[in-house]
């Protein structure tokens, strides 16, 4: 009988336990509303910490986690586009916390983790070099067919044309030339000297991560050409890539623009990227009149591909790869293949071919040490008018890196080597009428440390020695300083010195292949520099939800040595020699961003400067650099219509160009110009998302209050042209201001306003 009463007393205790613990489940949680704009936000993450249970927030922006224990946790809410929020709360046996959440529109990635600054993830707002980081959707706002031309909406950064016929380019950092910056992919150069515009071309913006930009000199963790700053591509992780991406535009012009992305995974060991790019034009247009293309013709395939190996120890194994070919040209109307190299009608015609391959190895050891390699094989047939240019060069890199914390230090040591080869049919490989190819190994070693006095004060050094036997040691010092007054206030300063070998193809692309010939006056030696830094951020919050940040810098660079192409002495040359005398770049910039709670956001920046040489005791501003320069963007978000608008655009000051002598009419400096931009999306579509806009709007081109822009445009080979015993042309009745046919007069684009429609399709 007891036996009989004991079960079902032990039946009911159980249920009581049972009760009171899912009562207690249920009482004890914490509810509440995400919001963002005035509006509720679904799909937010919300996480408690620790323990890491969490949940989502429904389309109300509603969300309730239950069953937490007594105690005080972190609450955790992230929503993509949006800054990451962190509330600390305190449960209470038996209570339900209720909770109204605001989230703040994020403002180009503030708090992003950074790796270019000191070669080691770091938050941005800890690191104490000043890292720029954009992510897809900034250049979403502004679509493009390529980062090149992508880049012109970041505050002192210019992407530059330099020929009006080819559309080849280069980068310019706070007004320096293409030379001196460095362009990465994941941290490895393998985008240099010819292969800078093409490198830069045909990266799938669905493969992006992000893009950090140092501008300044960062040659003591890269060597050389990081003289004036580098730019770093940061490819996805494959863990976090969407399994399927598609961005495809058209525009009026009829650019047809294709970019594909792909997560997949094979086993359980092994995730895989792919990517595709593909861009087509081929509809010549010439409003300018001349009779030669505005835009180059161009048909170019790109393919990614990134492997990362989930390895049991959790280190780090990828490996990357990217094919490109590019057929491009630009000419006389009339052009077409069959006038490839020959002197009836004028075209410059370029074939590309290029292999690059990246790999990443932590060691299997219990210390971080990363070995990192990357090759690159450029490959370039190309015609220019009845002049042919062959050029191979292919670039080899490999570096060991150990980072060590040691208390409040956090060491770096690394070695590097890189190889160099270089070969074409011009005057950059030519040795008395013969040939000789440009091969160099440049072995180096670096160290750097990071001590953290405390919270609020950091300071980083570091010291790099290369060798180049054309050259000998190079050393280059760098010290930076980080005062973070509070998580609002942060002063930075930096200071080292930079040094870039020469590879003349860098210098000048026309040059070695267009209309003027190239004179190197002497054996030249590496460019010395010398660089000063302070930045100051600052990040304002109020009340109802707004968010402002200032980010200001003054820069002073120096250079000693420096590389300059005389395009003054001789209209018919340039000439190459080191300079007697000093270079100088300084100025103030000041980039502001804005997220208002109502789904205003704006981002603009603005640079003042002054980058001149001083030879023979004459001091004149350096040749194709702006005084100033404004960029913006605007973008307001309609989400009760699922509609964004963004409006972007730059601004440039007065650039002194190129002529060809006194007699040449056209104007010496460029006028105040201006490149703006609309755009429309609606995302109300499941995973789609369909954008289209105006580029362009002012259709602005730089044959405006010019007669015109490409010098004799009408005699392209100067079959018409009379010289006279120096090699100078002459004055005549058919040519009143003694001019040589030369495409290099360019600092603006010449394609004018166009619409376009494009489409998006994702799948996480």
């Amino acid at each position: 009988m007891a036996s009989f009463l004991n079960k079902p007393f032990c039946i009911l205790l159980l249920f009581l336990i049972f009760w009171n613990t899912y009562a207690f489940a249920q009482d004890s949680a914490v509810k509440g509303v995400v919001k963002a704009n005035g509006n509720p936000l679904p799909l937010a993450h919300v996480q408690i910490f620790p323990g890491g249970i969490g949940t989502t927030s429904d389309k109300d922006g509603r969300f309730v986690i239950e069953g937490i224990p007594e105690g005080t946790y972190t609450l955790n809410i992230s929503s993509l586009g949006y800054m990451e929020l962190n509330k600390e709360i305190v449960v209470q046996k038996g209570k339900v916390l209720a909770l109204e959440l605001i989230l703040i529109p994020s403002m180009e990635q503030l708090d992003e983790t950074v790796v270019t600054g000191t070669l080691k993830p770091i938050k941005r707002l800890e690191s104490p070099v000043p890292v720029e980081v954009y992510k897809p959707t900034f250049f979403k706002k502004n679509p493009t067919a390529s980062i090149f031309e992508a880049l012109q909406n970041i505050n002192g950064v210019r992407p530059q044309i330099n020929c009006n016929v080819c559309n080849t380019g280069d980068i310019h950092i706070n007004g320096l030339e293409g030379p001196y910056t460095l362009v990465l992919i994941d941290g490895m150069p393998i985008v240099s000297g010819l292969g800078t515009v093409y490198g830069l071309s045909g990266i799938p913006n669905s493969l992006i991560e992000q893009v950090e930009i140092i501008k300044g000199p960062a040659s003591t963790l890269y060597g050389s050409e990081a003289v004036g700053g580098l730019i770093n591509i940061i490819t996805k992780n494959t863990l976090e890539a969407p399994t399927l991406s598609l961005d495809s535009f058209l525009s009026g012009w009829g650019e047809y623009n294709l970019d594909l992305g792909s997560h997949i995974n094979i086993g359980e060991s092994t995730n895989l990227l792919l990517g595709l790019n593909y861009f087509r034009y081929d509809n010549p247009i010439d409003n300018n009149g001349d009779n030669f293309t505005d835009l180059t013709i161009q048909d170019r395939v790109s393919l990614f591909q990134k492997w990362t190996l989930r390895r049991p120890s959790n280190k780090l194994l990828s490996i990357a790869g990217r094919f490109f070919y590019e057929d491009r040209w630009g000419g006389e109307m009339q052009w077409t293949p069959e006038f490839r190299g020959t002197d009836e009608i004028y075209g410059e015609s370029i074939y590309t071919r290029r292999w690059e391959f990246l790999g990443k190895y932590q060691l299997p050891i219990e210390e971080n040490v990363l070995f990192s390699a990357s090759y690159n094989d450029h490959s370039q047939n190309s015609v220019y008018g009845d002049t042919p240019y062959l050029a191979d060069q292919r670039i080899g890199f490999a570096q060991l890196t150990w980072n060590k914390p040691l208390g409040r230090h956090d060491l770096l040591l690394g070695s590097a080597l890189r190889y160099t080869y270089y070969d074409d049919n011009t005057t950059a490989t030519g040795n008395n009428g013969g040939n000789f190819i440009d091969e160099v190994w440049i072995p180096s070693l670096f160290i750097q440390d990071e001590w953290i006095f405390s919270k609020k004060h950091s300071l980083l050094t570091g010291l790099r020695y290369d060798y180049d036997k054309r050259h000998g040691a190079i050393f280059t010092p760098r010290l930076a300083y980080r005062w973070k007054f509070n998580d609002n206030d942060i002063l930075r300063f930096n200071a080292g010195t930079g040094f870039r070998v020469v590879n003349l193809f860098t210098e000048e692309h026309a040059a070695l292949t267009g209309a003027r010939d190239v004179i190197i006056a002497e054996d030249l030696e590496p460019e010395q520099s010398v660089n000063f830094n302070l930045n100051y951020l600052k990040k304002i919050y109020s009340d109802g939800g707004n968010f402002i940040a200032l980010d200001a810098s003054a820069f002073y660079t120096y250079f000693s040595n420096a590389i300059l192409p005389d395009y003054d002495t001789n209209p018919n040359q340039i000439i190459y020699r080191n300079l007697d005398g000093n270079a100088i770049s300084k100025g103030l910039s000041l980039n502001l961003d804005f997220a208002f709670a109502n789904g205003l956001k704006m981002i603009v920046g603005g640079t003042l400067m002054d980058v001149s040489n001083t030879r023979d005791g004459i001091t004149q501003r350096q040749i194709l650099t702006e005084s100033y320069s404004g960029t913006w963007s605007i973008s307001y978000a309609i989400r009760s219509m699922n509609l964004s608008i963004d409006y972007t655009g730059n601004l440039y000051g007065p650039m002194r160009l190129p002529l060809l002598g006194e007699l040449d009419p056209r104007k010496e400096f460029s006028p105040l110009w201006s490149i703006q931009n609309i755009q429309f999306t609606y995302s109300g579509i499941g995973d789609f998302e369909i954008y289209g806009g105006v580029k362009n709007l002012l259709n602005w081109t730089p044959n405006r209050g010019n007669p015109f822009i490409i010098a004799r445009a009408e005699d392209p080979f100067d079959k018409n042209v009379v010289f006279d015993n120096a090699g100078n042309a002459v004055q005549t009745p058919d040519n009143p201001y003694a001019l040589t046919f030369d495409p290099s007069y360019v600092y603006a684009p010449n394609q004018g306003i166009r619409g376009f429609l494009g489409l998006r399709y994702r799948i996480d």
